[in-house]
């Protein structure tokens, strides 16, 4: 490895991560002059970063746990293949203390802080004792490290509710319980624990007092080996889901100037404390109702999914400073901000049935041109449910905030994935609320919106629907017709064609009116799956239609007739393919409508199965076991039935 005042020259980096993140690297990579290698695991064995990096190797199969999480496999990986240095991405071992040392003990550098800053920011308890005594402030709370539920509950009491309980280890949200109250306070403990112990091998736990109108703001912080830390301004990442972030703006939506000043000395400060070196987060929290005060929450010791809009205000390439600050070079960055740029992140999952995660092969992705995408995805890629749902990334930017802000609305209305379900619409829904607008924001916004209505198909996405049905039937023969088509008589070859009629995932019957197919408001595209289903998209609204002939609906409605007398169904049902992760009731128990009675996780997400009705329960699956979406994990039967 040579170095220079101007350039920074490692022949080969190993980029240890997948999707977008690992294109976006190796983009920079190849910029540089820089050779890249990937690795990938059996699911990811044609993804685009595979074909994009200069050499691909294989670390394992499709659980990340056997691949992408394996020190070992991606040890090897770099050293056969004479990569100097380790890119870790985001996620996965990007804040791994093992990695770290792993790399230290062969003598390849780790893209990223000090094994003892990985150990003190790791861990949010200790981080937060840590920051507490440079004058960092923190938010009310303890360390529940070692204590009893009891105690627990006493401490809980002095410091008073609503309180937050998250994992010491570990980030993004996950594990995190909202407790209103003592009463609640046990069953929030178990599942927080739950998920710590599964997702980070650690189940400690912290609790802080619930700040009622939390605003989130980060502030992206660089340091170099010379000692320089600087701060290269804010992100308000207020919007989210269940404690994981969906869009992204910087700088911050209108924080006064001195609250400003606060948030990016504390950060310096807060990486300072550890001798930083790289790229870093740190995270605080502000009540929306008196923004004059900020709490120190964490850092995150990586870059983050939402680096694109510091890189848009800032002009800077952060993945190059990466590799500057690794080589041991001085940052010599002189921070100038400029604009506003907003970020939105494309999930595939389906927001009408509670954001649960969507999977499936991608048939169409068209992305918009004149803003920035960062995507993991393209046409004919396979969403699996072994990884986070994020696919894609889109980032506008302007010079002021509300142009920045329609101009994210327009290309997402542009942005086309066809194939699986995804929140692109429910994006635009947040892009137009006045309050996102005016820039009242806090963590709770995107729940007063829940639940959310079906969008109905619009006649265009109809017509385009019959269209790409039409566009897949072989060509007709001209011999037998009464035998092959369905309907067709004697003597009506005059007559009108029948309807176009489809139903929709839930489970209703939507018919083409002729007369205003031609009414779109947009370009519209359909795409058939293997299945026979349509996905049509239009403005960022995507359907999947069920098309249906006569013979098919005439069933429908028998069916529908019969079952209105029928009672409750005795199965549970699986809301979405993944994994069995815990099993809430024994087989025979006595259960009630609404008891929990197995949790489904896949993407990050975990998801109770209830009781569909009063009886005894009989499971149909062990923790460990896959399920398909739809599948029956349990049945509950009573007397009657």
């Amino acid at each position: 490895m040579s170095l220079s005042s101007n350039t920074v020259t490692f022949h080969t980096v190993l980029v240890a991560n997948r999707g977008e993140i690992a294109r976006r690297v190796i983009r920079t990579l190849r910029a540089l002059g820089i050779r890249s290698v990937a690795v990938y695991s059996d699911a990811d064995a044609s993804a685009p970063h595979v074909r994009e990096a200069d050499e691909a190797l294989r670390i394992g199969p499709a659980p990340a746990a056997e691949s992408y999480l394996d020190i070992d496999a991606v040890i090897a990986a770099a050293r056969s293949t004479g990569a100097q240095a380790i890119h870790p991405g985001y996620g996965f071992l990007s804040e791994s203390v093992g990695l770290a040392e792993a790399c230290a003990e062969s003598g390849i550098v780790f893209i990223g802080p000090s094994i003892e800053a990985l150990q003190i920011m790791g861990d949010k308890a200790r981080a937060r004792e840590h920051v507490q005594r440079y004058g960092v402030p923190v938010v009310p709370g303890f360390d529940a490290k070692g204590l009893s539920d009891l105690e627990i509950a006493e401490e809980a009491d002095g410091v008073g509710y609503p309180l937050l309980v998250k994992p010491s280890a570990g980030g993004g949200g996950k594990g995190m319980e909202v407790v209103a109250d003592a009463a609640g306070l046990r069953g929030a403990l178990a599942s927080a624990r739950r998920v710590a112990s599964a997702a980070f091998g650690d189940d400690a736990l912290i609790l802080e007092r619930l700040i009622r109108r939390p605003r989130h703001i980060e502030v992206q912080v660089f340091g170099d080996a010379q000692g320089t830390v600087i701060a290269l301004g804010e992100r308000e990442c207020t919007l989210q889901r269940r404690h994981q972030k969906v869009i992204e703006e910087a700088p911050s939506a209108g924080i006064p100037a001195p609250t400003r000043e606060r948030l990016l000395s504390a950060a310096v400060l807060a990486a300072e404390s550890v001798e930083y070196v790289g790229a870093g987060t740190v995270e605080f929290l502000i009540d929306a109702d008196a923004p004059d005060e900020v709490f120190f929450i964490e850092m995150n010791t990586r870059l983050q999914v939402e680096h694109p809009v510091t890189e848009e205000v800032t002009g800077l390439d952060l993945v190059a400073l990466q590799l500057r600050a690794a080589a041991g070079l001085e940052l010599e960055v002189t921070p100038r901000l400029r604009g506003h740029a907003v970020e939105a992140r494309v999930y595939a999952e389906s927001p009408e049935r509670g954001f649960l995660p969507s999977t499936g092969t991608v048939l169409l992705f068209d992305p918009p041109s004149g803003v920035r995408v960062d995507a993991a995805i393209e046409t004919g890629s396979e969403v699996t449910g072994f990884y986070d749902p994020m696919i894609a990334k889109v980032i506008a930017f302007a010079d002021d905030r509300a142009t920045a802000l329609a101009r994210l609305d327009e290309a997402l209305a542009r942005t086309v994935v066809l194939g699986v379900e995804t929140n692109i619409a429910f994006l635009r829904t947040l892009c137009q609320d006045p309050r996102v607008i005016e820039g009242d924001l806090d963590t709770g916004l995107i729940e007063t919106l829940l639940p959310l209505g079906t969008l109905r198909p619009s006649p265009a996405q109809l017509a385009a629907a019959k269209d790409a049905v039409a566009g897949t039937v072989a060509p007709m023969r001209t011999t037998a017709l009464w035998r092959d088509l369905p309907g067709w008589r004697l003597g009506a070859a005059d007559a009108a064609p029948p309807p176009f009629v489809a139903r929709t995932d839930d489970d209703e019957e939507v018919a083409l009116d002729e007369g205003s197919a031609s009414r779109s408001r947009g370009v519209v595209h359909a795409a058939v799956d293997a299945d026979g289903a349509v996905w049509v998209a239009e403005d960022g609204h995507t359907v999947r239609l069920r098309p249906l002939e006569r013979k098919q609906r005439m069933k429908r409605r028998l069916s529908a007739r019969e079952a209105g007398s029928a009672a409750t169904e005795p199965e549970g049902r699986a809301p979405m393919p993944g994994s069995v992760v815990a099993v809430h009731v024994a087989d025979g128990d006595t259960v009630a409508a609404g008891d929990a009675l197995v949790s489904i996780e896949a993407m990050k997400m975990e998801h109770p199965v209830l009781a569909p009705h009063d009886g005894v329960v009989h499971l149909l699956v062990a923790v460990g076991d896959q399920v398909r979406r739809d599948q029956p994990v349990a049945r509950v039967t009573t007397e009657e039935s």
